[in-house]
This record gives structure tokens, sequence and C-alpha cells, in this order.
């Protein structure tokens, strides 16, 4: 049966036009039950004996996720009008629904609704897309009612409201999931059930929750309608937030309709956006335009902004704001800087998160819901309120907490529990965390994957031998260059990095010149004068002179850079030259003119990665971009597509740095378990003064964090901050600091002691702090 199917569709150039597609309609597609007697059974998986085979609509597909994997959850149609839909709207959550449908031990079943004669619907006039296939949910649920027959019950689950009310008119026996999951009997499954807005919530958010002293917390989000308007007329602006790691309640949107990085500053300017999300931007009058003194070190705001000690970062994209370079970091304040509030969210990247429950009594009584605040091991997550029935379970555990929503009138989004990973302060289990956290994903590979292999024990067979583009070249005699008694390692690994660098040069070359739209390269930004000004101030201040005209004329003058009689000094001020860089990316070629494609960190006008491709997925990449250029194969067609190659590129920078966060999260963890029994003194250098104290670095464990000279003192209000602050003045010029009597003088780069110790300041918070020994 042919069908045709017409939609609107927005050309590239910004014209609409009207689309018309033959759709054809069969009666030969199976229902997927065993026990069926008219469908075909080869993939079929529902059971005759299921209490209920489930249907679900597309918002319990992608808001209930966690509870449809868990095993209680089985003998699932999945529509293909529900697939579809999520796929457009989260493509994690598609993954993850198509995994169980695949999965031989879960009975999931995709039927494909849109192609089946008599569960197929039109379009009515005046309908919109949503009623439509919400229509479409209840004309296959009704055709399995009675295609179906005796068998077990078919039960539609839908949380909306207008769409159960036509259901039941219609004959359909529908539930909510929450009544579907009051009716299993298994109130530990009530912990996996997304949470919606509820007054009762909001009231535990408010100071006062009399009707009449009721108020919004933030402010609603514009119509997408409005926000569309906007963007095009430009008083609105696009981008991805980034909420700072190390102060979580300042963010940054990078938009192309705006040359400049735009600030959001607190909460409600952020109105509810989390890390990841792209939204909408509107900016603030320039007399609201953040200014603020630099030279304080940061204290505690509600212990959501702090400055942590941790491993020293190796580049201005891993150190934290107030360590960064800025216009005015040596003056006494920042110069105005472009500020804005969030007015929608266009794209959400909500996904789970790990940490712990906020420590709070047991409640009276046994297995009641009670809500808990879950507090994120990532800072630049706000706190999540939660409904549990097993506080006593969670509270000395690390959990998995997904997010479900967060209304205008709450103080903290809603979510629900996913799973516990294990107990707090457990190695294992915080290795885990910061696993998940950065999203690496150690879980095994999948048999899909590891049947790409050749099977084991495997040898040269006789078609490899006769392959073309391969060499045999196993009679040549292969050598270590560092045998027994060989005393010039270093030259020969020296020599080993040479040839590697040649090597990715010549491909580059050699790439860009065949397919000078779609190479892969690597380039290393050039920095800015003003992202080396703090290295050039800091070198001034202890004498020493540096060219920045060129990467060459740097090196030279770092290798230069000689302290009197300061084994220590040359290594401090590389460190302080590299964090003022920005880290090497991967790009398309096509999206970049040639000058640049430049590689600062490694004077070379053109890069690529190629030396390493059983580790690294971009020297795969480049491999067969190299195959396809010596004619050996057929170049991939993901090569033809400049939309797909700038995602791969920007996939591959992510995941790179993804891979960077987790190694340093994990030093960082197993230097706070070493220091846990140990407090211990050591040698450390100031690497940036402050008006209440200084930055320092410890060599002999590459940690590096706040010295406070003022103690900190709680006020009539109970908030801490340092006192007798103005006792100390700063020296911006000679970067150093001293009292006013001129007693005690601190310079950079000096050496100074402290002791090294673990505190914690809440519950599950455990920290390193660094104190002065006078």
């Amino acid at each position: 049966m042919l069908q045709s199917k017409a939609f609107m569709k927005k050309t590239r150039r910004g014209q609409v036009v009207k689309v018309v597609r033959e759709h054809y309609l069969r009666d030969d597609i199976s229902c997927g039950a065993i026990f069926c007697q008219s469908c075909e059974k080869e993939s079929a998986c529902l059971s005759s004996s299921a209490p209920n085979i489930l249907i679900v609509d597309t918002n319990v597909t992608l808001h209930h996720i966690d509870l449809l994997e868990n095993n209680a959850i089985d003998d699932v149609v999945i529509l293909s009008v529900v697939l579809e839909e999520v796929k457009n709207r989260n493509l994690s959550v598609y993954n993850r629904i198509r995994a169980l449908c695949s999965n031989p031990m879960r009975r999931f079943f995709v039927f494909a609704n849109e192609h089946h004669k008599d569960t197929f619907v039109k379009t009515m006039p005046g309908e919109s897309p949503n009623d439509r296939n919400d229509r479409a949910i209840r004309s296959a649920s009704l055709w399995y009612q009675k295609h179906l027959g005796q068998g077990p019950p078919i039960l539609l689950l839908t949380n909306d409201i207008e769409n159960k009310r036509k259901a039941l008119q219609e004959g359909i026996c529908t539930e909510t999931v929450q009544s579907y999951v009051e009716s299993l009997g298994r109130p530990e499954l009530f912990d996996l059930v997304a949470q919606v807005c509820d007054s009762s919530l909001a009231e535990m958010d408010i100071e006062d929750s009399r009707p009449s002293k009721k108020k919004l917390i933030y402010p609603e989000h514009r119509p997408m309608s409005e926000i569309t308007s906007g963007l095009q007329q430009r008083i609105f602006h696009q981008g991805k937030l980034r909420v700072n790691r190390y102060n979580p309640i300042e963010a940054y949107v990078n938009s192309e309709s705006i040359d400049e990085e735009i600030i959001i500053y607190g909460r409600i300017n952020m109105n509810r956006a989390f890390e990841g999300d792209v939204v909408a931007v509107e900016l603030l009058p320039e007399d609201q335009w953040k200014e603020g003194n630099t030279l304080k070190l940061i204290e505690d705001e509600e212990d959501e902004v702090e400055e942590k000690v941790g491993l020293a970062p190796d580049s201005v994209d891993a150190a934290p704001t107030s360590l960064q370079a800025k216009p005015g970091d040596f003056g006494s304040k920042i110069g105005s800087r472009t500020c804005g509030r969030v007015v929608g969210i266009i794209k959400r990247n909500w996904h789970s998160y790990c940490g712990s429950l906020e420590p709070m009594p047991m409640p009276a009584g046994v297995g009641g819901a009670v809500n808990a605040l879950f507090v994120a091991s990532d800072r630049r997550i706000p706190k999540i309120r939660i409904q549990t029935r097993q506080l006593g379970n969670l509270l000395d555990k690390r959990i998995l907490v997904a997010v479900d929503s967060w209304d205008i009138s709450l103080r903290y989004p809603l979510g629900h529990y996913v799973k516990t990973i294990g107990d707090i302060g457990d190695r294992a289990t915080e290795s885990e965390v910061l696993m998940i956290e950065n999203d690496i994903n150690n879980r095994p590979f999948s048999e899909q994957v590891l049947a790409c292999l050749p099977p084991l024990p495997w040898s040269v067979s006789q078609d490899d031998l006769k392959c073309n583009y391969r060499e045999d070249i196993r009679h040549i005699r292969v050598f270590s260059v560092d045998p027994p008694g060989m005393y010039q390692i270093r030259e020969a690994n020296q020599m080993i990095e040479e040839f590697m660098l040649a090597a990715n040069i010549s491909v580059a070359e050699k790439i860009l010149k065949h397919y000078p739209l779609c190479a892969l390269l690597r380039r290393h930004p050039i920095p800015t004068p003003k992202m080396l000004e703090p290295l050039i101030r800091t070198a001034a201040a202890v004498g020493v002179k540096l060219d920045i005209t060129s990467s060459k004329s740097l090196a030279d003058s770092l290798d230069n850079a000689l302290g009197n009689n300061d084994p220590y000094f040359n290594k401090l001020i590389r460190i302080l030259a590299t964090r003022c860089m920005t880290q090497a990316v991967y790009f398309s070629s096509g999206e970049l003119t040639p000058p640049e494609y430049y590689h600062y960190g490694l004077a070379a006008a053109l890069y690529t990665h190629f030396t390493s491709p059983i580790r690294r997925y971009a020297d795969v990449i480049v491999h067969r971009l190299l195959a396809a250029a010596l004619g050996l194969f057929k170049l991939p067609a993901v090569f033809h597509d400049k939309v797909q190659l700038n995602s791969l590129a920007d996939n591959l920078n992510f995941r790179h740095r993804n891979a960077q966060m987790a190694s340093r999260a994990s030093v960082e963890l197993h230097t706070l378990i070493y220091f846990r029994n140990r407090p211990t003194d050591a040698e450390a250098r100031i690497v940036k003064i402050r008006s209440n104290g200084f930055i320092v670095f410890v060599p002999k464990f590459g940690i590096e964090g706040p010295v406070y000279l003022t103690p900190k003192a709680k006020d009539n209000n109970g908030e801490e901050s340092c006192k007798n602050s103005a006792d100390w003045i700063v020296d911006e010029e000679q970067q150093r600091i001293s009292t006013r009597d001129g007693k005690r003088v601190y310079m950079v780069l000096d050496v100074v002691h402290v002791h090294i110790e673990v505190i914690e300041p809440q519950p599950n918070r455990s920290k390193l702090v660094l104190t002065l020994l006078k």
C-alpha cells in the first residue's frame, strides 16, 4: 500500500520548501509476540507469561529510561514513532533504548507502527506533530489489544493527562508510571521514578509558605518563538554554557554572534541552566557588567566557591579562572567584562551525576518516601532534591542521580536516584566516580566490537601475504634502542621523538596536499600578548627579560632564564610559561585559513597525529586519509560531510580533554588519600601574589593551592571573612606582599614552608589545605 507523506523543510540557505515522499505500508510486520499465531517468530521476544505487555509513550521513554533499564521491567513495545522522536530529542537516551531492544537478555521489541497499514495515521488538518504522534501511539495500542486478543493485557504508560483521557475514551487500558510502579509491589523502584514539580517541594525552598508571601526564585524562560526571533535580530545570543570548575556561580558563553566571551554571574542570571546546555543569552546593561578585585584569594560562599589545593595546572585551560590571565590581572580591578543572563534553554544537557546525599537525621517511621538533597562531586552542578525510600542505605554511599525538572519556584532541581556506586572514601568507588564524571567509558567491549577482530590464535595468512598494499618485513632485524649497558638513553629517546615529529609533519603535508578541505590537522593557537602578560611581569619582577616575538625567541629566552644558585628557578619559569597557553586542538583544514594551522608549541606550520594509531583515534583517522592519498583505499564518506567531520574533530578534542581531566582527578584523588593520615611539612614556591595571601606550588608533590596570610574569622552574621587584610600591602610591579611595618615580605618565586593536611569542612567533602609555617 502506498501513501504520500508531506512535510516542510528549511534549507541551508534559509528557504522553506515542501517535501513530498512516498510512504509504503505493509500488513506483514511482526507484532513481536512469541505466542502470536499470525506473525513470524524470528525476532519475537514478548512472552505469554508476562502480566502486561507495556507500550510507552515518548516522554515516558525520555524521562524514565533508568526505570526501563531495571530488570523488573520487561515485555515492552517501543513504537517506531516513539523511537524516532526520542532520537531527535535526546541521542543518549536513544542509544540506551536501542541497546535494550538489541539485548537478547531483555524483552524489548521495536514495532514499526509507521509502516503498518493498520497503525499508520495521517496528520489531520490543523493537528500539531505532538498530537499526531500521541494519536499514532493510541492507534498502535488499540491495534495490539485487538491483534493479541486473549494474550497478556496491553497497558499504555503515559503521564500526559490529555493523552491518558483520550486513551481511556478509546477503550485502551492506561496508567501513569507512578501508578504502574505501585502495582508492582517493589518499593525500591519508586526511587527510579522521575520527579515532577510539586507544590509541597516548592514550599520547602522558600522561607515563608503563605500564599501571599510565595515568590518566584527564577525568571520564566522565554518562549522558543521569541528566542528564535531574538536570535535573528541579535537581541539574544546562542551558545554553549560552560561553568567554571572552580567557581560554579560563574559561567561563560561563547557565541558566534558576538566577538567576545559573555560572562554569566550568579545562579539567578544562570537561570537554571546546567553545564553544557545550549542557551539563549541576553546582554545586561553595561552599568551591570562585572568589575572585581582579582588580587584576593577566593573565599567560600556557601561552600560553592573556593580556590582549592590540587594538581598544578599545565595550561590556561586547566587553571581556575581566578588564576588565569585576564585584563587587569595585575591591577587592583578587572576591566568591565561583557555580562549577560540566560533567557532560555535551547537544548538541555542533563544526564546522571555522581555524588552523595547531604547528611540528615533519619525520619520517624519505616519505608516512607523522604526528600533529600544530593550534592554532586562536580561542583559545577547545583544540589538536586530527590525522593527516596532507602535513605539509611544511601547516606554513606556514592550514588548516581539524574535530573528531571527545575521549576521557577524551586531553589534546586528535582531528580531521582539511579544507582549506588559504592562506599564513600573507598578507592575503587572514588576512581569509578571520576571516570563517570569525565564520561570515560571503561566497560568491556561489546560482542559486536569483538566480532570485528580475527579469531585467536592469529597468524599471518596467505591472503595477508598476497595483499598488494602490505609489505612483509619479518626478515629485517628489529632491535631496541636501549639494550643492557647502553648509556646514551636520553639522546636515543630524543632521536626517536625527533623522528616522530618529522613523520607527523610529513603526513600532515601529504594529506593536506591531496585533501585541502578535509584533512584532520592539529594546531596550537599563538598566545596573545595579554595571555603572556602575567609571565612577563613575574619574570621582570625576578630580573628576567623574556622575548615573546615568536615561539623560538620565547624558547631561547626560557633557556637563558637561570637563577643564581637556584636549580629550580628555570623549571618554575617554564611552568608559568606553559600555563599561559591554551591547549593544542584537532580541526578540519576546510574550517580555517592556512595561517591558523600553525602549531606554536612545535613552531611547525603544519602538524597532525599519525604515529600512534593503537592508542589514539585521531591517528586512525589520519591513517585513513593517508591510505586514500596513496591510492590504497577509497576516502571514507565522513570526509565528504563537512558537518560530520567538524563534529568528529570536536569530539576528539572533547574526549582528549576529558581524558586529561580524569588523569588530573585521579592524581588529586590519590594525593588526597596519601595525605589523609600523613600531615606533612614541605618546601613551596610562591607563584602568584594576592591581597590576602598567595598561591604556592609544592615541587615535591606537584600540587598547588592558596595560602592565607590573614586568618579567617566569622562576622556577626556568621559569614567567614579574612580579617586584617588591610595590614598587608601589595606591590603589583615587584610582585610582592609585605606588612605595613615591612617586617614580613614575600615575593613571587620565594621559598616558603607549608604544612599540608586533609580536613573535612563538610561531611563527605575532604580537601587539602596549605598553612604557612613561620
